[in-house]
């Protein structure tokens, strides 16, 4: 996958069929460490200790509609070729917690791409679901939780055109206002 956006939301689509109702997104770039990481964590069915095992076989795969499972052994590559790692820990009934680290300065890294547009969307179309999205920048901290959201919103629905759009601002100059 081109962008690390596309890699994120395909966990993210993962911890929805894993009945997920809170799904958490950290993105950490820390220049000082030369680390870039990406941590997504839920509260789905979580996975068995043998399935985890089998996690990035790409010829292993829980879903019914293909015998191929690609996202997470290619994200793993990708991290691999970057000088990182991907890691794994889930408990059945509780959820699982990815995270991928990557060389922040290397020239295989792949950009993060469009994640502003990845988030809205995954609000836009799984309203029932809260999401947690974090941006740590060089120890600055920008974050988004869509419980506050909805509970100023009250009775309104979260995925509203309006409402999309004032999200997907906030979250552009929030991290805009993060890097200064």
């Amino acid at each position: 996958m081109r962008e690390l956006s596309l890699h994120i939301l395909d966990i993210i689509q993962n911890s929805i069929a894993a009945e997920a109702s809170l799904v958490e997104v950290v993105i950490e770039e820390d220049l000082k460490k030369n680390l870039f990481s990406i941590q997504v964590k839920d509260n789905g069915q979580g996975m068995a200790a043998d399935q985890l095992k089998t996690i990035t076989d790409p010829f292993v795969t829980t879903r019914q509609t293909r015998e191929v499972g690609l996202g997470i052994p290619l994200l793993q590559k990708a991290a691999e070729q970057c000088a990182g790692e991907l890691k794994i820990n889930s408990i059945p009934g509780e959820g699982t917690v990815l995270t991928v680290y990557f060389q922040y300065d290397h020239i295989d890294r792949a950009p993060l791409g469009r994640l502003v547009e990845t988030i809205i969307g995954l609000i836009a179309v799984n309203p029932a679901i809260d999401f947690i999205y974090s941006y740590l920048y060089n120890g600055r901290v920008f974050k988004l939780d869509t419980r506050e959201i909805k509970q100023e919103l009250g009775q309104l629905a979260i995925n509203q055109t309006e409402i999309l759009n004032w999200l997907r601002d906030y979250l552009k100059e929030g991290l805009k206002d993060l890097r200064r």
